[in-house]
């Protein structure tokens, strides 16, 4: 057997946004792998339910370029999804696959790509979002796009005249997103001669971002409007319907939050999320319902103490008077039904691992005891597949195996569940031992223990998700690997949620501390020779660490937060964190951020540490990483900054293949330089690319020593 190395990626297919079939006999879902240093491949694939045992599903699309958000007709027949294929640059279009044989249509030629399509009742149209500029708009570019048209991506000088000007790795520059319908029959191609505008009509317009669009019935969509003074600066979102029998838009109601998702029935019932606004970092999301008949308003999870998640969006079942939705809860992905009129309190469903999307569907009329769900998770033991779940008999099929071939070849450690105190409040972690750990041995055969600290704060962690592979990679190089859930974490409560309120530091440090005690105290950890890492939020954690202890022998901060101040002029509309969870802004209490920030400590760092940023990240941006690597090398301390280019927040999770290798191979490089069990010289003694793949003559993952050892 072989161990999990960090090169692995390479070799890792997972699955996303799967689609029940109207019929409930498939799935369409979305197989990502890369396939080089700098691509990730992304195609529909489609699974037979009724034919389980006969075989990996088949590919339905072709790999030239990057598929997204399959979706299926009402009537099943054909499949709708976004791609790059055939563009000079990333914008999605919007293509049709009939499943009865043919090629795949193209139905736009969109100047600002599509997202967020939805298939109206009938079949006949699809909405779409876009994001286009006022003049896209004067000049129906937003329709078509002129033959030999080139976009200005890059304005010299580029002017700023919005509160949020960048987000999603890029600027903004004026663009505002909108929602189009298309005819779904459109004669379209540009290669059968179609028009691409004939069949495109524009919804929304102004100076204002929409989205979300959700049919009602044929005739009615549904969709979003960030409002407000200043809709950047606001978290109102107003509801609004498109009559396209009279061609009529109103405001049907308003939420709150940071975004809003919606479903809507037939017969004007329109589910939606809803935040409280005041801080509304710290609130948890709930579900209500808009009777819009009645005008009645109710709150859908009133009683239940965790936040309405992304992994799986609110959708209503067959019956249209159940509800279903997901949750972050202890570690997993729940899903829960309720029904629609709020006469009944939310039960759930079944409770998955590290879910990634979902749909539910069945017969029509079936209720919660009757549904067929399929999702996407990964557990402890693989990286990700499909499942499809039965109500009627509570069981859960694993309908793909993706990585059937690696996964027999592997060493793949199982996470011990650890819970601790920390301040009267209990805390939920994991320890993944190494390959050779054998309890048997004691202290007879000690580890270093590499401690990782998840992100958001507002996030949660569990045995697998999207660290599965840096976990493994970590404790297959000898580490013993230890990550927990701090207060902060979503998926314990709001008051667990808000017990960070004012204090990301010093709360989140006694809570990761309390865990690293505790597993200190197992005979086979070396304590003398502890790690830390952790990225974004964690990263900020990371900094804040080696700020107040020395008990690290080494750390590795990733894409953070240094100085909150900075960190407030320079993001996206991540700002309103520092509004909310500090209940500030820096005019109002500047001495007390420098304080709250990892930078007002940085002068008493003597932990070795390596920065890791993006060049290209809006989320947290590099400056606040430049000024505390900056005070680091003024101090002596041992650091390195490692900046990737061409990459955003989402470096670790979807960015170029070698760079993600590179990241885990630097983090493990750093740590051996620092271990007593390891032996290697510190990376800052080392030519820079030795110890990794992407050197020359060189494998990476450890000294020639310790490949040889794993490989025996």
């Amino acid at each position: 057997m072989e161990r999990v190395t960090a090169t692995d990626y390479h070799d890792i297919a997972k699955p996303a946004d799967p689609r029940l079939s109207p019929d409930g006999d498939r799935v369409a879902f979305l197989r990502r792998e890369p396939v080089d240093d700098e691509t990730t491949e992304s195609t529909v694939s489609l699974a037979d339910l009724a034919d389980r045992d006969g075989g990996a599903p088949r590919r339905l699309t072709l790999a030239e370029g990057t598929d997204a958000e399959p979706r299926w007709s009402p009537s099943g027949d054909r499949i709708a999804f976004t791609s790059t294929r055939g563009a000079a640059d990333d914008r999605q279009q919007l293509w049709v696959l009939p499943l009865a044989g043919g090629e795949a249509r193209r139905l736009t030629d969109a100047v600002g790509g599509v997202s967020e399509i939805a298939w109206s009742p009938d079949g006949e149209r699809l909405a779409f979002v876009q994001s286009v500029t006022a003049d896209d708009r004067e000049t129906d570019r937003d329709l078509s796009v002129p033959e030999g048209y080139e976009p200005d991506d890059h304005p010299d000088p580029r002017v700023v005249d919005r509160t949020v000007y960048r987000t999603g790795q890029r600027y903004v520059d004026g663009r505002r997103s909108h929602v189009y319908v298309v005819d779904a029959d459109a004669p379209v191609d540009g290669a059968t001669g179609g028009d691409p505008a004939a069949g495109v009509e524009r919804v929304t317009d102004g100076d204002a971002d929409f989205g979300a669009p959700e049919w009602g019935d044929a005739e009615t969509l549904y969709f979003t409007e960030r409002v407000g003074d200043d809709p950047d600066d606001s978290v109102e979102i107003a509801i609004r319907a498109r009559d396209f029998e009279t061609g009529e838009t109103e405001r049907v109601h308003a939420t709150t939050g940071w975004d809003a998702a919606l479903a809507a029935t037939d017969d004007g019932r329109v589910a939606f999320t809803h935040a409280e606004p005041e801080r509304v970092s710290m609130r948890q999301t709930d579900l209500r319902v808009l009777d819009r008949e009645s005008g009645a308003v109710t709150d859908l999870t009133a009683d239940l103490d965790r936040g309405v998640g992304r992994a799986v969006a609110p959708q209503w079942g067959p019956d249209d008077a159940t509800l279903y939705f997901a949750t972050p809860d202890e570690g997993a992905t729940a899903l829960w039904h309720v029904p629609g009129d709020g006469s009944e309190t939310p039960e759930r469903l079944c409770r998955p691992g590290a879910v990634s999307g979902g749909t539910v569907g069945g017969d029509a009329g079936a209720g919660p005891e009757e549904v067929t769900v399929a999702f996407a998770a990964s557990e402890w033991d693989h990286p990700g597949d499909a499942f499809v779940y039965d109500a009627g008999t509570g069981e859960t099929t694993r309908v793909t195996e993706l990585n059937a071939d690696y996964l027999t070849e592997r060493e793949i450690g199982e996470p011990e569940e650890v819970r601790f105190e920390s301040d009267g409040t209990e805390i939920q972690g994991w320890v993944l031992t190494p390959p050779e750990f054998d309890p048997g041995d004691g202290a007879e055969n000690q580890f270093p223990l590499a401690v990782e600290i998840h992100g958001g704060p507002h996030a949660m962690w569990s045995t697998a998700g999207t660290m599965w592979h840096e976990f493994q990679t970590l404790a297959a190089r000898g580490y013993v690997v230890f990550w927990s859930n701090p207060r902060g974490s979503t998926g314990y409560g709001e008051a667990f949620m808000q017990a960070i309120e004012r204090d990301w530091g010093a709360v989140t440090l006694t809570d990761v501390m309390a865990g690293v005690e505790t597993v200190a105290e197992r005979p086979y950890v070396d304590e003398t020779n502890a790690f830390v890492t952790g990225g974004s939020f964690g990263g900020f954690m990371t900094a804040w660490t080696v700020g107040q202890t020395d008990y690290f022998r080494a750390a590795v901060s990733q894409r953070g937060v240094y100085d909150l101040t900075g960190f407030y002029g320079s993001t996206d509309a991540a700002y309103k964190l520092v509004e909310g969870d500090f209940d500030t802004v820096p005019s109002e209490e500047p001495g007390w951020l420098w304080a709250q920030s990892p930078t007002g400590h940085a002068h008493e760092v003597d932990t070795p540490t390596l920065l890791v940023h993006s060049e290209d990240d809006t989320r947290t941006p590099i400056c606040t990483a430049e000024l505390y690597h900056r005070i680091l090398r003024k101090n002596g301390v041992d650091t390195r900054f490692v900046r990737y280019p061409r990459e955003g927040h989402e470096l670790s999770r979807s960015g170029e293949p070698a760079h993600v290798v590179d990241r885990i191979e630097r983090i493990a490089r750093w740590f051996d330089g620092y271990s007593e069990h390891h032996d290697a010289p510190r990376a800052l003694d080392r030519p820079d690319e030795e110890g990794l793949s992407g050197g020359d003559g060189d494998e990476g993952d450890g000294t020639e020593g310790e490949r040889e050892a794993r490989e025996e």
